[in-house]
């Protein structure tokens, strides 16, 4: 059945995560996006924003612990409220990050962490975390933008936020480098480090995963092809169980020791069988030129 209720994201968490940026992305996606908003004017906006005899339109709300009269206790118990009533399809969107990012983000900014204007940003980054870092726990969707880029960001929220009411859940098939970590957004994680690895060969080494000659290399492996083939007959029955669930994304995460070559390879196989397959699928690689080109970890944004 299409859905009817009005759409409505609740953007918080910490401060310096990326909730201006979200916002942004959610307003570009089609709602009325408005920051900053106290929690007793939360209803009167709500209406405000509802015209008479049409489709009341799609809202997200920026709040976090910068808001006149922020208590997080009451945000979850309105959230909890909210999510009774029959007119409204509201989520929660938590944003995080770690004390390293966020500290680079304020330091780029030269902006003083708003717990703490007069002490360094890590008292206040810390005294943050301990005030609202339960609120994740009631968040229908919880994003650590630290190894993001805006791009990625953007991509990750749209698979959740989207207002494209074309049936079936969205799915994400990355790569990345296990040397920088696991992708925290990541639902299911694969590791190709078993495979060939064309970083040894000199002609291979500068390519990447997506050309030709690395694919035909990594193919020789006698366990490719198997590794491959069971990847599918794993996922795929999981799909219409995720459907059934009502799961709206999911994030298939590939890595390998740098990110460039095998993990490459078997993201780009993944993702085009399963877009053979009828999903909806973007494709993303994370670490592909990490060393090259440094970008992620920074929005460029307002904090």
């Amino acid at each position: 059945m299409p859905e009817t209720r009005r759409p409505f994201v609740l953007v918080t968490g910490l401060s310096g995560a990326g909730r201006a940026t979200a916002l942004h992305a959610l307003e570009d996606f089609g709602y009325v996006a408005v920051d900053n908003i106290p929690l007793p004017l939360m209803s009167d906006l709500m209406r405000s924003t509802a015209g008479p005899g049409e489709l009341a339109a799609p809202l997200a709300f920026g709040i976090d612990t910068r808001t006149h009269g922020f208590d997080a206790a009451e945000l979850v118990r309105r959230v909890q409220g909210l999510r009774q009533r029959t007119d409204l399809a509201p989520r929660l969107l938590f944003l995080t990050a770690d004390t390293e990012t966020l500290q680079r983000r304020y330091t780029e900014s030269r902006r003083p962490h708003p717990l703490a204007p007069d002490r360094p940003v890590l008292d206040g980054i810390v005294d943050e975390r301990d005030r609202i870092g339960f609120v994740a726990d009631s968040a229908d969707v919880v994003i650590d933008t630290s190894a993001l880029s805006p791009h990625q960001f953007k991509q990750i929220l749209s698979g959740h936020f989207s207002l494209d009411r074309a049936p079936g859940m969205r799915l994400s098939v990355m790569s990345f480098s296990f040397r920088r970590g696991l992708p925290r957004e990541a639902d299911l994680v694969f590791d190709a480090r078993f495979l060939k690895n064309p970083h040894y060969v000199p002609d291979l080494k500068p390519l990447t995963g997506r050309d030709e000659a690395v694919v035909a290399f990594i193919e020789t492996d006698p366990d490719y092809r198997a590794f491959i083939n069971q990847l599918k007959a794993l996922i795929g029955p999981l799909l219409p169980r995720f459907d059934a669930e009502g799961k709206s994304y999911l994030t298939i995460a590939v890595g390998c020791t740098g990110g460039r070559h095998r993990s490459v390879a078997v993201a780009e196989a993944l993702a085009d069988w399963l877009r053979k397959a009828g999903r909806s699928a973007t494709l993303t690689h994370r670490d592909v030129d990490f060393g090259r080109s440094r970008q992620g970890g920074s929005f460029g944004m307002r904090v």
